[in-house]
Parts: structure tokens; sequence; C-alpha cells
């Protein structure tokens, strides 16, 4: 069968190694791949948001199956766009419909939910441009650190954790003021600091059943020192 993985990064080389030991596969295709990828299939020069030239590259190299490495296109609804063409409805796209995906595209989502299920979480509000005093007034009510989170996408580098009052009022101005991580942060959540080490469980499931994945951690801060930004 002929696979076209979307993605150009560390993630999407690591599925295309994986897909390209697959029995099962005729061609892999990769878009828009990187110099990583093009040793395992073929490039294809397009964006992961094009949805219309994605669909043309399904339709003429006979895709059988999408599989989609970033959260952006999961987001702006890639599975959707394939549910309701008749011409690639047939073709199973490997992410979840726009609404699931909304629980990694939105911070103020995923608290909504988690907070209507009884999901435990940190103490958190959400704030915007209208409301940047009472958001300060709100990160004065908690104990540091403080933890600060671009509602949006954010290249996985959305949250800063600061340690004083001051430093945390400055950033928080920042991402809503000064557009720091741009339209992500639109909406900042600000919420309590949870002390301990961070586990992350991956499920792959068809809406019916399911499989757990090997668990794993995420070391996320870039800066030298263990410092600076870290991932969402």
């Amino acid at each position: 069968m002929n696979l076209l993985l979307l993605g150009s990064g560390g993630r999407e080389h690591a599925l295309a190694w994986k897909l390209s030991q697959s029995p099962l596969l005729s061609k892999l295709f990769i878009a828009p791949g990187n110099a990583g990828t093009s040793r395992l299939g073929t490039n294809l020069p397009l964006s992961v948001t094009d949805f219309d030239g994605i669909r043309h590259a399904v339709l003429e190299h006979q895709i059988m199956m999408l599989v989609v490495g970033p959260e952006d296109p999961l987001v702006h609804g890639i599975h959707d766009y394939f549910l309701a063409d008749p011409a690639l409805r047939h073709v199973p796209v490997i992410g979840p419909v726009r609404q699931a995906a909304m629980l990694e595209g939105s911070k103020d989502f995923a608290k909504q939910f988690m907070n209507r299920h009884g999901i435990p979480t940190a103490r958190h509000r959400t704030f915007d441009k209208t409301s940047v005093t009472a958001g300060i007034g709100f990160l004065n009510s908690l104990r540091p650190p403080y933890v600060l989170k671009a509602d949006g996408l954010a290249a996985g580098k959305g949250v800063i954790i600061c340690q004083t009052p001051g430093e945390a009022s400055a950033e928080f101005t920042r991402m809503l003021v000064e557009s720091r991580f741009g339209t992500a942060s639109q909406k900042v959540v600000i919420e309590e600091f949870l002390p301990g080490i961070e586990l992350s469980v991956f499920i792959l499931t068809d809406g019916k059943s399911y499989m757990i994945l090997p668990e794993a951690k995420d070391y996320k801060k870039i800066g030298e020192g263990d410092s600076g930004p870290i991932g969402s």
C-alpha cells in the first residue's frame, strides 16, 4: 500500500523510519519531509495545511493511508476534510478529528474539558487582552513558581515558568499585549505549579478498541542549565 506521512521534523523522521520497514508498504511519501526522510521515501513539496494540495497528492499517488505527524493540520481539520470529501473518505487518517484535536490545540479547551469531566488538574484561570489586570491579580493569589501557558499551538514552546511575581507579571503582559507567541497567546492560561516528574502515556484508538504504547518523559526546557521556555 502507498502511504503519505505529513510533517517535517524529528517525529516524522522516526515515523518514516519505522513505516519504511513494514512489509505491507509499497511506496512512502512525506510532505514536506526533510533531508532524513528523503532517504526513506519520496518528499513532496507541500505544506501540512495545504489541504487541496494534499488531496491532489493522495489521488495522484493512489495513497491508501494518511499518517499525520504535527498537531497543526489536525487542529485545522485535515481528518474532517477527508471525511467530507467523497473521493477521500475511504482513506484512513491516522489522527483525531478537529474537535478531539482541540485538546492539544487549546489549553483553555483542555482545562474546560477536564473540569467538565472531573479530571484532576492544577488550579487555573484564562485571560485575554481585556483582562490583563485581573490576570495579574490571579498571579498574586498563587505561590511561586508561576506557570503561564499560551492557549494555542506555539511550536511546542508556549509555556513559561516564572520564579517571582514581577517576572510572572512581565511575561504575562508580554504574552498578551506584545503577542510574544503570536496568535497562540491571544489567550493565556495561568495555573498553579505542580512539582513532580511528568509522565506521558500514549494510546492508539479507532474509537472502539485501543492499544497503550510505552510511557515516556518529556524533557522540555530548551536553554542551557535547564532554563528557558518549555513545551506545552
